[in-house]
Formats: structure tokens, C-alpha cells, sequence
């Protein structure tokens, strides 16, 4: 990827460990260049006398130089291959492990880059960047089968077949776009030894009344220069450019600098570099605030937490004259590199970088400052983020769209700008209330939404049971319906976490309170009336139904099979009944809630419905007493019928029960 300054400048050299035996002439013509940061050009000189190398641990440096070209000009496939070839000659430099992994990753092969990570960790330890890789792998995966909302378009009439990227607003109305290429016709007309593509330069793209961008072309002299220009970031009025310009050298290591120029009648003024650090430094990747009065960049000065970092100047509405330059702090910056800053009017920071858990080389993130001041660092995840680099985000002011750069799959030439954009999301949820027994609908009832966010709304039923609320973004619901002559009953949904939208089909069932209710697998040992634990399930969902039905009273009612005399069973239905009660009242139910009564095998158990489709032998309405259960000759029906007469069973007594 042309990133415009670690790659130009050169200026972040990568030691490939000591070399001994004197090389060949392309060989020390590959390393000047290699130093110099001429990367492009460098693997062609290796690679032509690579082969002359015939000590083992030399040739494995030479082979991690290679891989350290192509990681640098954005090839990570290639550079994957040669970063192998240097470990299967047992490369010397530890380093040669981590670049390998971060290679593989961007390659979208996890598992195996978190081998690599792991082998590194072992030979570096205090490496944080190791955990950050393995962290990288764990969290790509996931991000990849949940992605976010946004819907991203490559911008084709953009894009040529070299790098375009970091894209920068020229106008409030957003159909003026700046942004950086590196495409044939620069006004350096030279190829850099860096990238093998032309020197970059600034382009200037607008959209007509139809919706189509007109060919870009690039802004004249004194912006544009034979030198690399780029990252542009204008003042919402368009008067005032800030961008960075980086001279290269075949043989030395140059700096990059930002240059602030106006905008004239005649067009942009002779642009004026801000003295921020020596030459031979990297300054760059400029955001102006919305106001004017920070401009956020990107620089390996002195105070940084290593690689590049963000930091920012401050000045005065309406001057001319900037503080000294402030360091973000490591909650912003890593050890890794930090660049591409943009600052939303909002005061959101967006930026990139390869030292925060990401997919893969860059990655976009956002920050915002908490209550305590700190920044509150967020991957953009998928598909803002891909693989590969993703980097030089802006948006428009009242609307999650904008544009971005990327060297994912799918991309015309190196880089390429595309346009990102959320659609509204809509959550609804649609629902009926029914009667549990029958499924028919329940008409007039009263549905309550309660929110986590502390909104309530209310409504009745329709005729056909029907409700429709609206939902928001990251909010838990309840929502509780009720009616008189029914139980309460309740239904939960969230939309934590969803990024698309969606309707919510919620059936609430109410259960009539004309009818004894039967408490389902409430089971006791044999002649006995402590719970066994298995009941206790059954007995937590009774009492979740009292609290929510805070006004009724409750009989609860034991009965017994026709075993047995009826004195006796008596007795036991009646403990098996305060059992119940006394479980309740454990888990907090007011006793005088509750009634306990026991009624042996007085009311046996009457057909219905849903017991005859379970049952063939049983038809709807007859009455298991003993006289049916005489009747039958087969002992694993009447051992079923036993079965269903022993039950528990509640009744409403009141609803209207209020606590002291």
C-alpha cells in the first residue's frame, strides 16, 4: 500500500539482522535502496542475485529482507512466501516469526497465524504487539460472521488502476472530493523506487446534478509537486487545505511535512509548511477540526510510544499561531503505527492503525472520550474492516456515510476509494395475545413495553389480538400482557447488538383463571410428600407467575390416585399441598397468598383435549374415577390414568390482594 510516508520516506527501516560476506554490486545497490526506503525497486536487484548467496544464514536475511519489501508495498501474499522461505533457512531475526504472522492473517489463514504469533511470543515475550496478532485472529473471525450494517461500493469512477486513497471533502454539500493517486499523468511523471507507481498527487472529482462524478484530475502547481503529495483535509468551507508533502531520495532518508494553503479567486495560494519537526522527520496526515482550531497528524517525533503516532496542535480562533505539539496518549497510540486521523464535527476520532486488535494490516477505529477524559478506543469491524489495509475514513456531518480507503479483494488497482453507508434500522416488534389453551385471540387486553432505557408505552389489543410497537437501537424490552379473568404473562427481546433491521413475532399466551391450573412435573417419592428436586423447576416458574400477578391468591390443591383409603390420602395430599406453599413462601411469596388443601382422590382428572391426542385409549370428557379405571383391563393404562389424577394444581381465589 503507498501509505505515503512509512513507504516514501523510508524512514521506518527495518534491520534485517548483520550480514558478513561482502555482496554483490545489486546486491549493495539493493540495500541502499532498501534503506532509503526504495522498496520497489529493491526486490528486483535482490531477487536478480539472490541466488549468488550460497552461506545459509545470510541467504535466510536476504530472504527476510525480501518478505520486508513486499509487507511494505502492500503485497502480503508475496511477501508471505518469502517470509517462509527465510524461517525454512532459520532466520536469525526472531522478528521474521511476527511479520510472517501478520502476513498470514492479512491473508485470512488465523489458525496458523496464531502459530506463528505464539512461536514469536516465545523467543520475544515482552513483545505486546504478539498479543495484540493473537487477539486480531480471534476477534476477525467473529467480526466476519456477524457484520455490522453498513453497505460498501467501490468507487469505480474514481479509481484507476494505481493506488487512490484517503479521500478528503471540498464542499459542504459533499459533491467536491479531494483525494490522493498515484495515476499516470502526476506532475512528478516519475516512478517512485518505493512503490514502482508514479509519484502522488492530489485529485479533484465533482458530482453533477445526475449523480455522476466527473474524471478526476489532479489540482495544479503549487499543490501538486514532483515530490509525493497527498492526505488532504479541508475546512468545511473549502478555503483552507492542509496536506502532507514527502521528498524522497534514492540514497537518503527524507522527511515528510504538512503544508497549510488558502484558496484564492485565482485558485490555492503558494501552500506554507508548518514547522512541527526537522526534516529528516515524518509529519503528516493531517485533520483540521470542523473550527479550525486542532489540527490532528501523524509523526515518529520524540515522545511517541514507538512506530507512528497521532498527536495535535492547538491554536486560537482566527490565528495563525499553533501550540506545540500534544501526544494523544497510549490509550490512542500502541507500539505499532497510528495514522490516517480524521475528527468528525462531532469530536469523534476516527483513524487507523496496525497496533489495535484489527482484521488485518490497518484497520479503522473510533474514539471517543468517556466521562473521565480518557479515550474510548472501537473497531469499526466488518465491512468497514477487511484483511487487508483499510484506512482514511471521512463522514458527512449528519449522516453515517461517507468514504474510505482499502487494498481489500475487489479493488482495481492498489488502493481504492469506496463509499460507505448505514441505512436507517428499524426494529419493530408485532405481536398477538392468545389464550394459551385454545390459541384464540385475546381482544382488549392491555400490553405494556417497558425499555432498559426507562421509556414505557401502552396500548390495547385489537379484535384479533394483535399489537405493534416500535423499538430503538441497544435497548432491552419486557413487555407485559394482561387482562382481567387471565394470568399475567410476559415476553422478552433486545436489539443489543443487532446492526440490521428487524421484526420482532412475539405470541404472548394468558392463561384463564375460571379452571384449576395444572403445575406440571411436580413429583414426590412414594407415599411421601417432600418435593424431590426435579419439582423444583416446576415450582420456580409458579413462582414467577405470582410475581408477576402481585394481586392473586392462590389455592394450591393436591390430589391422589384412588389407591389407598381415603383418610390416609387425605392426609397425604393435604402435606403434599404445603409443601408447595412452603416453597413459595421460601422464595418470598406472602403466606397469606397462598392456601394449601388437600383432596386425595375426590376429584379425579376429566379428559380433555390435549390428554386424548396424547392418549388413544382416553376420549375427551370422561371422568377417571374408579369405575373407568376398573373398566380397563390393560395395567399400563391404568397405571397411566394412576399417573394423571396424581397432580397439583392452583386456583385463583382472588385478584384483588393487596400487600400490608
Amino acid at each position: 500500500m503507498k501509505r505515503l510516508l512509512i513507504l516514501t520516506s523510508g524512514i521506518l527501516f527495518l534491520l534485517a539482522g548483520t550480514i558478513s560476506a561482502q555482496p554483490t554490486k545489486k546486491l549493495k545497490r539493493a540495500n541502499a535502496l532498501y534503506e532509503a526506503g526504495g522498496y520497489s525497486e529493491a526486490i528486483k536487484l535482490y531477487r536478480d542475485d539472490i541466488d549468488k548467496i550460497s552461506d545459509k544464514k545470510e541467504l535466510s536475511l536476504y530472504l527476510y529482507k525480501v518478505g520486508n519489501c513486499f509487507r511494505m508495498i502492500g503485497e502480503p501474499r508475496k511477501a508471505e512466501l518469502w517470509y517462509e522461505k527465510a524461517i525454512r533457512r532459520e532466520c536469525p531475526n526472531p522478528k521474521v516469526y511476527f511479520y510472517y504472522a501478520e502476513m498470514l492473517k492479512m491473508n485470512e489463514k488465523y489458525d496458523l497465524a496464531i502459530e506463528q504469533y505464539q512461536k514469536y511470543k516465545v523467543l520475544v515475550p515482552n513483545d505486546p504487539l504478539a498479543d495484540v496478532g493473537i487477539k486480531s485472529c480471534e476477534l476477525a473471525k467473529q467480526w466476519v460472521a456477524t457484520p455490522s450494517g453498513y453497505e460498501i461500493t467501490n468507487m469505480r469512477p474514481l479509481n484507476g488502476k494505481y493506488s487512490d486513497f484517503s479521500p478528503a471533502y471540498a464542499s459542504s454539500d459533499y459533491k467536491i472530493l479531494y483525494f490522493t493517486s498515484s495515476r499516470e499523468g502526476s506532475t512528478g511523471k516519475k516512478i517512485s523506487a518505493v512503490t514502482g507507481e508514479y509519484f502522488s498527487d492530489i485529485y479533484i472529482a465533482e458530482l453533477d446534478n445526475k449523480g455522476v462524478w466527473s474524471k478526476p484530475k489532479p489540482l495544479e502547481e503549487p499543490i501538486n509537486s514532483e515530490f509525493d503529495d497527498g492526505t488532504p483535509s479541508l475546512t468545511p468551507d473549502g478555503n483552507n487545505m492542509f496536506f502532507t508533502r514527502c521528498k524522497v531520495s534514492k540514497r537518503n532518508k527524507l522527511g515528510c511535512q504538512i503544508l497549510a494553503a488558502k484558496n484564492s479567486d485565482q485558485g490555492w495560494l503558494t501552500p506554507k509548511a508548518i514547522d512541527l519537526a526537522p526534516d529528516s522527520m515524518i509529519v503528516a496526515h493531517p485533520a483540521i477540526s470542523a473550527d479550525g482550531t486542532e489540527l490532528y497528524f501523524v509523526s515518529n517525533i520524540e515522545g511517541g510510544n514507538g512506530g507512528l503516532d497521532i498527536w495535535k496542535i492547538t491554536r486560537e480562533e482566527g490565528s495563525e499561531q499553533w501550540s506545540a505539539p500534544i501526544h494523544l496518549g497510549p490509550e490512542i497510540n500502541t507500539p505499532g503505527n497510528e495514522m490516517f486521523p480524521y475528527i468528525h464535527p462531532d469530536g469523534t476520532l476516527y483513524f487507523a492503525s496496525d497496533g489495535h486488535p484489527g482484521m488485518g494490516g490497518l484497520d479503522i477505529f473510533k474514539a471517543k472520550k468517556g466521562e473521565d477524559g480518557r479515550w474510548v478506543v472501537e473497531n469499526m469491524r466488518y465491512p468497514i474492516n477487511s484483511p487487508a489495509d483499510d484506512f482514511g475514513i471521512i463522514f458527512e456531518k449528519d449522516r453515517e456515510a461517507g468514504y474510505f480507503s482499502s487494498r481489500r479483494t475487489g479493488s482495481r488497482g492498489g488502493d481504492d476509494i469506496y463509499m460507505f453507508y448505514l441505512p436507517p434500522i428499524n426494529f419493530n416488534m408485532i405481536g398477538a395475545v392468545v389464550d394459551d389453551k385454545t390459541q384464540t385471540p385475546i381482544a382488549n387486553a392491555t400490553v405494556k413495553l417497558i425499555g432498559s432505557d426507562g421509556t414505557v408505552a401502552t396500548m390495547q389489543t385489537k379484535d384479533d389480538g394483535a399489537f405493534k410497537f416500535t423499538l430503538i437501537p441497544n435497548t432491552d424490552y419486557v413487555v407485559i400482557a394482561s387482562k382481567k379473568g387471565y394470568l399475567n404473562n410476559k415476553a422478552k427481546e433486545s436489539t443489543k447488538g443487532l446492526t440490521s433491521s428487524k421484526d420482532f413475532d412475539v405470541s404472548i399466551p394468558l392463561t384463564s383463571t375460571a379452571k384449576p391450573i395444572e403445575i406440571p412435573n411436580i413429583f414426590y417419592d412414594y407415599d411421601k410428600w417432600e418435593l424431590r428436586p426435579e419439582s423444583k423447576a416446576a415450582l420456580d416458574n409458579l413462582v414467577q407467575i405470582l410475581n408477576d400477578n402481585p394481586n392473586i391468591t392462590i389455592e394450591l390443591a393436591s390430589h391422589t390416585d384412588s389407591r389407598g383409603s381415603l383418610d390416609y390420602n387425605y392426609e397425604l395430599s393435604q402435606k403434599r399441598a404445603q409443601a408447595v406453599v412452603n416453597y413459595l413462601i421460601e422464595n418470598g411469596i406472602a403466606p397469606e397468598r397462598l392456601k394449601a388443601k388437600g383432596y386425595a382422590q375426590t376429584q379425579p382428572k376429566v379428559v380433555d383435549e390435549r390428554m386424548a391426542a396424547q392418549y388413544t385409549f382416553l376420549t375427551v370428557g370422561t371422568k377417571l374415577d374408579k369405575n373407568f379405571i376398573d373398566s380397563l383391563t390393560d395395567e399400563e393404562q391404568k397405571e397411566i390414568v394412576h399417573q394423571i389424577n396424581r397432580r397439583t394444581e392452583f386456583r385463583v381465589l382472588r385478584d384483588d390482594f393487596t400487600a400490608n
